[in-house]
């Protein structure tokens, strides 16, 4: 007799584990980063986010960092669950009540990929691991995103990257040459922090349902061979 596995054991599979990274550096003004955390509050909360979140079958596992300098990147959410709707927005919610965890150090991207691929060691069985780092500057400080990607656990680590334009012309270039990484990664832009909520919540959907985009839709800069 075949045995069909239960919708609940069907649920209980990990299908995603999505590590967030906020740029903190002093390239941030306070206002910047008050659109930055309220724009990935917005998107964790947009209705489209949250039927992908809950409906797609298996779950999400998130967790949120904060980087800057070589030894300032801070957890502000640790691995959890998003299982149903209250979780999400009290995940939501405690994005947006964060205080900013530092404001004066440079753009160490190496090391800020580096604690990332640490904490994501820490997360739980996935069917995919992507960490989403998001920025408007390049690597000033400390070694280059290639050099931790040499050095440190990525096996298996897809990284994309969210370059925010408007404060350093080389943004776009770095994250697309040096930051994005693994089958399927891909470059997604903002449009200053003003346009950091849609651009998040353009983001998340693509993660979240692991969605491909050809070449007929995207321009070469954007498109990740597998």
């Amino acid at each position: 007799m075949l045995l069909l596995p239960s919708l609940a054991s069907a649920q209980s599979v990990c299908r995603l584990a999505l590590l967030l990274a906020l740029d903190v550096s002093s390239s941030v003004d306070d206002a910047e980063y008050a659109l930055q955390k309220n724009g990935l509050a917005d998107a964790l909360l947009d209705d489209d986010i949250q039927r992908a979140l809950l409906e797609q079958g298996g779950t999400v596992s998130l967790a949120v960092y904060e980087w800057s300098g070589r030894r300032q990147s801070v957890v502000v959410q640790d691995w959890i669950t998003l299982g149903d709707s209250k979780t999400i927005e009290t995940v939501a919610a405690r994005i947006r009540s964060t205080s900013r965890s530092y404001s004066r150090f440079p753009t160490a991207l190496g090391y800020a990929l580096g604690f990332g691929a640490t904490l994501m060691r820490q997360a739980p069985t996935c069917d995919r691991q992507v960490i989403d780092v998001s920025g408007d500057g390049i690597t000033n400080d400390g070694f280059w995103p290639f050099q931790a990607y040499e050095h440190f656990p990525f096996s298996g680590i897809t990284v994309n990257g969210l370059a925010v334009l408007g404060a350093d012309p080389d943004v776009l270039d770095h994250y697309i040459f040096e930051v994005k990484r693994g089958p399927g990664a891909f470059v997604e832009t903002s449009d200053g922090y003003e346009g950091y909520r849609k651009a998040m919540t353009r983001k998340l959907f693509r993660e979240i349902n692991d969605q491909v985009v050809g070449r007929a839709n995207l321009g070469p800069e954007f498109w990740s061979p597998g």
